[in-house]
């Protein structure tokens, strides 16, 4: 008997939701009510698999209700679904067809369902983000000053005023909440053990990749979005690239790597091989942050410190 997959589009007022094999389509409203109805109608089915779109952090409530009611959801990411619904020549685009192309996609593909962040993880990644889109209006509002008139810049200095005492309560919020879980405080102590790697970035992977420490180095790569596609055609080798995965990690791992190029032993000795093997400049920092990322990952998984050699 073949799987039971569920493809669930979901919009900021309903859910769009399609059955495979059976087919089955229904719409339930994304609230309280509509979410209870939705659980009750999945646990009869017994899927394998439920497959949630990605859709600026509206899955997120419909993720974790499904997840606490003990069924098998993953998240997909919509530009994978959008290439594949192309693929199979899907031009038209509407709520039902997306769930429909949703279920499809999570059949053909079978990506590996991975437990969700808890409540207190994503808390913890949104005081990260919130904290990243304050330095983002701080920077656009220092822009702003250096050509702003006289009154302009009384007004932009008292929302820079206000921005950092924001940002100051954010970053006691978020040391607050790391430093009351033994287990984080274990982890930052782990991650900023390695020179290049300071609180803001570990905090930034404990809220944004929970799964370090116990994936292999290919997968953790993967989910970073730091593991190269190879473009090859018979003799024909084209230059590899990275990209998908978890951007905001990635970001935070780059400037890592940047720092770790020139202040830690290893990943500097690393980097230097590189650019006299005339590696470009760039390449030399994208293979430095994913070898940063896999001792991380090895620090984590064995809970030891960074240790000179």
């Amino acid at each position: 008997m073949d799987a039971i997959v569920v493809g669930i589009d979901v919009s900021k007022e309903r859910l769009d939701v399609h059955v495979l094999p059976a087919g089955e389509a229904f719409a339930v409203s994304r609230d309280a009510a509509g979410l209870e109805i939705l659980v009750g109608r999945l646990q009869s089915l017994a899927p394998g698999t439920v497959a949630v779109e990605a859709t600026g952090g509206f899955e997120t409530v419909v993720a974790a209700s499904l997840s606490a009611a003990g069924l098998a959801v993953v998240v997909v990411n919509p530009a994978q679904v959008r290439a594949f619904a192309q693929a199979l020549g899907k031009r038209a685009k509407t709520d039902p067809i997306d769930a429909a192309v949703i279920a499809r996609f999570v059949a053909a593909t079978n990506p590996e369902v991975r437990p969700l962040p808890d409540k207190q993880t994503r808390m913890l990644a949104d005081l990260v983000i919130r904290r990243r889109q304050i330095i983002q209006m701080i920077v656009a509002e220092r822009q702003r000053e250096k050509r702003a008139s006289a009154p302009m810049k009384k007004s932009i200095a008292r929302l820079l005023k206000a921005l950092q005492k924001e940002l100051t309560a954010i970053d006691q919020a978020i040391d607050d909440a790391v430093r009351g879980s033994p287990i984080w405080r274990e982890k930052e102590d782990l991650l900023t053990s390695v020179p290049g790697i300071g609180s803001t970035i570990a905090r930034t992977i404990i809220a944004e990749l929970p799964e370090i420490g116990s994936l292999d180095r290919r997968q953790i790569a993967a989910l970073a979005g730091l593991a190269p596609w190879t473009r090859q055609s018979g003799k024909w080798r084209g230059k590899s690239f990275i990209g998908g995965g978890r951007t905001v990690v990635r970001s935070a791992l780059f400037m890592g790597a940047l720092v770790a190029a020139r202040h830690n032993p290893a990943l500097r000795a690393f980097h230097q091989r590189l650019i006299a093997a005339g590696k470009p400049k760039m390449v030399a920092v994208i293979a430095v942050a994913r070898k940063l990322l896999t001792i991380l990952n090895a620090i984590v998984r064995d809970r030891r410190p960074w240790q000179t050699a």
